[in-house]
């Protein structure tokens, strides 16, 4: 077989273990791996099917392309593009939270689909590392906030510095609570580069989100890959 392509990415298989197995409606030649017995292409003619394309996705999403940009560059769909978003972010896992550490929590303002319906992301910084942690994107309520400080307290927070949210008092104890000055220095200096990073989360931008679950899937994307 001439072209590189002709390989079997589902396992790993050698050039040798895949035969020609007729051809698709368009023409091209499809192959069969004997192995696993799933069949590809050689050459496919729509961008969204090639082997690398998540990666590409990714890059781009953290580099903090839009949506439309993002599916101009790679020659697909938005559709294409948002399935794909949403698929990849689904098997991205929570990082492990280190016990003892200290920890800072603040909360970006933003909106979906108009400017009158805000929502809010809440999240927490591990001081130390610059690591984010743990976030939730809702309404600025004690359920919200409480997502994101449940798993600090889980992991046995060394300590928690906010701003002057009032909610934070009633939902930290105030052993491991505080609010001193310059204390939030690092998770405010973060906020600035999400909003730098990411468009839809500017103060004053045309891009939005239009759905709470695309705005989630892209924050994981960018937090913890």
């Amino acid at each position: 077989m001439a072209s590189n392509q002709t390989w079997c990415y589902r396992c790993v298989g050698e050039i040798s273990n895949m035969i020609k197995y007729g051809k698709t409606s368009s023409g091209n030649q499809r192959y069969i791996c004997k192995l696993c017995r799933k069949t590809r292409v050689e050459n496919y003619a729509y961008q969204a099917y090639k082997p690398d394309i998540d990666k590409s996705i990714i890059q781009l999403t953290k580099e903090g392309l839009g949506i439309r940009s993002t599916a101009r560059v790679l020659k697909i769909s938005t559709t294409t593009l948002l399935k794909r978003i949403v698929l990849i972010a689904k098997n991205i896992q929570q990082p492990i939270i280190s016990k003892g550490k200290t920890y800072e929590v603040d909360e970006i303002c933003t909106y979906i689909k108009h400017k009158q319906n805000f929502i809010w992301l809440v999240y927490a910084l591990e001081k130390e590392s610059k690591r984010i942690v743990s976030f939730r994107v809702g309404k600025r309520t004690n359920k919200t906030l409480n997502y994101v400080l449940y798993a600090l307290k889980l992991s046995e927070a060394k300590k928690i510095f906010t701003d002057r949210l009032k909610n934070y008092k009633y939902l930290i104890d105030e052993r491991l609570h505080s609010i001193k000055r310059f204390g939030t220095n690092h998770i405010e200096r973060k906020n600035l580069t999400l909003r730098t990073h990411l468009k839809r989360l500017n103060r004053r931008t045309i891009c939005f989100s239009k759905s709470m679950i695309v705005l989630t899937s892209i924050l994981k994307i960018y937090f913890w890959i």
